[in-house]
């Protein structure tokens, strides 16, 4: 199976980019509407968190800090959502495909992950030019990122694939996701601090496998550290979602077709 994406990398590559082309036809701006729109995002969470509101963080010494927080916060979060909601429908937006063209359909989840990496990186960019004129500078502890961001990738397609295939069959599974995405933003430190949890739901923070991985970017980008949370967890959980994942992904394969 991943032979087979291996051999059809030009067409998810040209379907990456066909996908961007898409979007910003007809635009005066095109493709820089990619930094733009991230671009925006930030320097409302730079000026009104942290001018209007006067947000602080404890511990950090700068006017910035929540902001920032919340950056690196959302940086996390918006690559795991995204992911999770374009693979929970991938088979069923792509119907009119499916049935008409043969490629490997292992493509189209692989197609939407790279869509997704590609709109994150151009986030992550935009952070890393305005974090400097924040007064935070990059230093040794972001070459963490890669591997938070792989590990944020592979939870979020086992999670997603095992939606996006039992949506096929059942559609009110991607309703369901739907509102359980709204509740585990919420749940997750995002756009709190993680001290201010009361003990007692602390607890459950252990079974939510976005939390470690918010904090570790957190840690990195705000604290300037590495790690404080373990990810070992992390990357076990999401070993055991994608191979569940690949597992149904391969049994449903063939029935797919003529469910869709």
């Amino acid at each position: 199976m991943f032979g087979a994406a291996w051999r059809y990398r030009g067409f998810i590559a040209s379907s990456v980019v066909n996908e961007f082309k898409a979007r910003f036809s007809r635009s005066t701006f095109g493709a820089l509407w990619i930094i733009l729109q991230p671009l925006a995002q930030v320097i409302i969470f730079a000026t009104i968190l942290s001018n209007v509101l006067a947000a602080r963080l404890e511990g950090v010494d700068s006017k910035y800090a929540y902001a920032i927080y919340l950056m690196s916060g959302i940086l996390c979060w918006s690559l795991f959502a995204e992911i999770v909601q374009r693979l929970q429908n991938v088979f069923i937006d792509n119907t009119t495909l499916l049935k008409k063209m043969q490629f490997p359909r292992i493509a189209l989840p692989v197609i939407s992950v790279g869509s997704s990496l590609v709109n994150n990186i151009a986030l992550l960019c935009v952070v890393m030019v305005i974090l400097p004129i924040l007064g935070v500078y990059p230093n040794s502890h972001y070459l963490w990122l890669p591997l938070l961001i792989a590990l944020t990738v592979a939870l979020a397609t086992g999670v997603g694939l095992i939606v996006g295939v039992l949506n096929v069959f059942v559609r009110d599974v991607g309703h369901v996701m739907a509102v359980l995405l709204q509740f585990w933003f919420w749940v997750t430190p995002i756009i709190y601090p993680i001290k201010i949890v009361p003990s007692g739901f602390k607890a459950s923070l252990a079974f939510n496998p976005v939390a470690p991985l918010a904090m570790a970017y957190h840690d990195v980008i705000v604290y300037e550290r590495a790690p404080q949370q373990s990810l070992v967890m992390v990357a076990v959980t999401a070993a055991v979602l994608l191979a569940i994942a690949m597992f149904l992904f391969r049994r449903a394969s063939a029935e797919m077709v003529d469910v869709l």
